[in-house]
């Protein structure tokens, strides 16, 4: 393994190691020079604008997008504005800002999707320098002007300028400056010269680096840290200052011997690093500083970019694309010359092994000793995770393997992980994919990420493969990633292939997958302008309620009002005919809805609670007389005035004519009678009799001793005699004028027989009255009355005489056997006698 550590370089404890990734895939005649490089963090595209190689009035830079094995991606001559920094979002956008302040942004494959300004002032007087940052808040920017003003777009997708206050004696550009997140609050810090301020909100502040060497007239270049944890500071006399970057703390200073300012400074720090380390980059050098006085040179042959990544640095040129970075722990252990850590002791165990050889049990044999097997394959495992080569990677794995099988209670979580990791990694590393990511990288940023990462290059089928490889739900794995693929085959301009083929395609393909929604497919369609394609995708959507409003925001009312009808939900049916009653006049939309009985149906019903007026038009409009004529008998309820009233009626009678309803005309008819009628007794005797039914108006009339209006009443409307009886009786009963009701009972036979004069009585507690009116009650019905009047021994004379066991049975239920011993007996007996016959 002796070539593994060849490349590696000692800088104090630790080492570094230069990996290369990729030969460059890309052709360009003068390499980097003359272009303005972007290249996005996490093994992310690289973009360059080109300057024409020959410049005239004519030519114009050309804007390249490639993956990071240099695979054009996009390509297209640059038509807007001089542009002074390119850079990437958290998502893969490209931004270009340019000189006037408008920032355009373009997605991976060259397409613009919108653009902001930074501001009118910045219009005015032209951006200088800008840089692009990432922040927990999103993708920021920040420039600064040619009157020396800062100006900070913390997040670009909410977009709040903050103009930072003026620096003290700047003119022009800064001699460098970065961005910084400190406190949940974005800073600048910039250097003007010897002097280093900090810029935030409200304040320009002064620091001072702790320990900075006195030799320094200047800070020439500044770099932070991947984490914001730590600041770089170069000097013209040549010294790195590095330390926190809360400029409390130094951490080391180096003197680089080099007083040209660097082109780019970049930190180098590995996650949990002791060391911490920059790399410096002139024209031809390439240079790693660290906590000791040594530094490690790279000379370079080509025009390259750093690139800071959370565990070293990418270094891009025109032929190669390379990672810096210091070697982890895990590897220094098991590949370093003579190393006697537990992993390194397994790798050679195994190594052993394979050639069958005794020495392999030696090997292990020493381990065991040590109590250390556990934590050899851990470290065979860990190494595994930081290896580029896949050979690198199997031979550590066969090792951890290996020693697994000595081991009875080691858990198999990590190796498995581990190997599941890889053959992600490996997939996504390879040259046609482009996405060099470490395994600290893929961990940093979750399986997630990567596959939205896959899934915005369109490698579709890669993406499902690591879904269903790593098993992801389906609704965030393989339907999300089927989705989007759906979303871009509805938004392609394929003009010559039918859009019924598309929607069929797409539902194969999409199948019963889980979570996909047709409608957000369909609505990508319809933004591309296909709307019968979208009309067609949402014939597949099972969901009436995700149909019918894109439906609507296409115009497509009719349909959407069917498909409202179908689901059963009245809520999206109200919510369709709302709409369309906003959007139609008023004659198409009483038309289109006498088209839909059920939606006529439940409009009506809401127009019933909320809109009369309305519902009145749509009878109208039907020639429903009918209905027509119930709603004018409704609407004579809620006038006050009389003469209102009775016209309202009118027009009833005679839509219920027309509607041929005999019943209801005459009945409307007799309800003005009767209005009528109480007008004249109101006006006459002062009662307020209007608005009270007919038999209200008889019970009122009697009870105010009204009888001779309260006959013509009975005789005009022809109230049923007993109907009339029963209220008479009962008014009369109810102003105990028991003199009228003794006559009123002889005034002719009673219709209703004379047992209810008898029950009203008892109900007035007058039974005196009541027995007046026993011995006019029929033979059937004397039991009952003798026993409403508390006359148990009538009751039984009554019982005995009709020798009906029933009623007998009932008096003797009444009966007390204390007080009440001859009369039981009695009826018992002719119980008894009952029975038999």
């Amino acid at each position: 393994m002796a070539f593994i550590t060849a490349n590696w370089n000692p800088l104090g404890e630790a080492f570094y190691r230069k990996i290369e990734l990729y030969e460059m895939g890309w052709s360009l005649r003068d390499g980097l020079k003359e272009c303005l490089v972007a290249a996005a963090p996490y093994g992310g595209p690289i973009a360059l604008l080109r300057q024409p190689q020959r410049p005239s009035s004519s030519a114009r830079p050309q804007l390249e997008i490639y993956s990071s094995s240099g695979t054009n991606m996009a390509s297209f001559p640059w038509k807007s504005g001089p542009v002074r920094q390119l850079g990437w979002t958290v998502c893969d956008d490209l931004l270009c800002i340019q000189e006037d302040g408008t920032v355009l942004i373009y997605d991976l494959f060259g397409a613009f999707k919108r653009h902001f300004s930074m501001g009118n002032e910045v219009v005015q007087n032209q951006v200088l320098e800008a840089k692009v940052f990432h922040s927990p808040y999103g993708t920021g920017v920040a420039i600064v002007t040619g009157a020396s003003r800062f100006t900070l777009a913390t997040n670009i997708d909410d977009l709040k300028l903050r103009r930072l206050p003026e620096v003290p004696g700047l003119q022009g550009a800064p001699s460098c400056w970065a961005v910084l997140t400190q406190d949940r609050q974005t800073k600048v810090l910039l250097a003007n010269g010897a002097d280093l301020y900090i810029l935030d909100n409200t304040s320009c502040t002064p620091v001072t680096p702790p320990g900075l060497s006195p030799q320094a007239c200047s800070i020439v270049n500044m770099a932070v840290s991947f984490s914001y944890k730590y600041l770089a500071l170069f000097t013209d006399s040549g010294h790195l200052w590095m330390g926190s970057a809360n400029l409390k703390d130094k951490l080391s200073e180096v003197d680089t011997k080099v007083r040209t300012p660097p082109k780019q400074m970049v930190w180098c720090r590995r996650p949990k690093s002791q060391q911490p380390s920059v790399v410096i980059m002139w024209d031809r050098l390439l240079l790693v500083a660290g906590e000791c006085t040594d530094t490690i040179q790279y000379t370079l042959d080509e025009e390259s970019v750093c690139v800071a990544e959370l565990d070293g640095v990418r270094i891009v040129g025109g032929s190669r694309h390379e990672l810096l970075q210091e070697v982890p722990s895990a590897c220094q252990d098991i590949f370093k010359i003579a190393s006697m850590a537990p992993g390194a002791l397994l790798l050679e165990a195994h190594k052993e092994y394979e050639k069958s050889s005794q020495k392999a049990d030696e090997y292990l044999r020493e381990i065991k000793e040590q109590s250390v097997l556990g934590e050899a394959v851990r470290q065979c495992v860990e190494a595994a995770g930081y290896e580029h080569e896949p050979e690198t990677q199997k031979t550590l794995l066969r090792a951890a393997s290996f020693g697994k099988c000595f081991l009875s209670n080691y858990p198999p979580e990590p190796f498995v992980s581990m190997c599941r990791d890889l053959k992600v990694l490996n997939s996504v590393r390879d040259y046609t994919v482009g996405i060099p990511l470490t395994h600290t990288q893929y961990k940093q940023m979750t399986v997630q990420v990567l596959i939205d990462r896959l899934v915005y290059r369109k490698l579709y089928p890669l993406a499902i493969e690591i879904c269903r490889y790593l098993k992801t739900p389906e609704y965030q794995g393989v339907s999300r990633v089927l989705k989007h693929w759906a979303c871009c085959k509805v938004s392609r301009r394929g003009w010559f292939t039918p859009d019924e083929s598309i929607a069929h395609a797409v539902s194969v393909k999409l199948g019963e997958a889980a979570g996909i929604s047709y409608s957000e497919i369909a609505a990508r369609a319809y933004e591309c302008g296909r709307t019968e394609l979208a009309i067609k995708l949402l014939e597949f959507e099972p969901r009436s309620g995700e149909q019918v409003p894109l439906l609507l925001k296409m115009k497509r009312s009719q349909l959407a009002l069917s498909k409202a009808i179908e689901s059963g939900d009245t809520d999206l049916v109200y919510t369709v005919v709302t709409y369309l009653k906003n959007e139609m006049n008023r004659g198409d939309f009483f038309m289109t809805l006498r088209n839909q009985p059920v939606a006529l149906s439940l409009y009506r019903q809401f127009c019933k609670h909320q809109e009369q007026d309305t519902l009145k038009d749509l009878f109208n409009q039907d020639d429903d007389h009918q209905e027509l004529g119930n709603f004018y008998v409704k609407a004579s309820y809620k006038e006050k005035r009389l003469e209102a009233r009775l016209s309202l009626l009118q027009s009833a009678v005679d839509e219920y004519n027309k509607a041929k309803n005999e019943f209801a005309a005459k009945a409307t008819e007799e309800e003005m009678k009767l209005l009528r009628f109480q007008r004249r007794l109101d006006e006459e005797k002062g009662e307020a009799l209007l608005g009270l039914s007919l038999q209200e108006t008889l019970h009122a009339l009697l009870t105010s001793n009204f009888h001779k209006q309260a006959e013509q009443l009975y005789r005009d409307f022809r109230v049923p005699d007993k109907r009339y009886w029963w209220l008479k009786l009962t008014a009369l009963a109810e102003k105990d004028d028991w003199e009228e009701m003794e006559k009123f009972s002889k005034s002719k036979k009673s219709p209703i027989g004379y047992l209810p004069f008898v029950e009203v009585c008892v109900k007035q507690h007058n039974k005196y009255e009541a027995k007046k009116y026993v011995s006019k009650v029929t033979p059937e019905q004397k039991v009952k009355a003798h026993l409403a009047i508390g006359d148990l021994e009538g009751a039984a004379e009554a019982a005995i005489e009709r020798r009906s066991e029933g009623e007998i049975s009932t008096v003797l239920s009444r009966c007390s056997p204390t007080t009440d011993r001859a009369l039981l007996e009695r009826l018992n007996r002719a119980r008894s006698t009952a029975a038999k016959k």
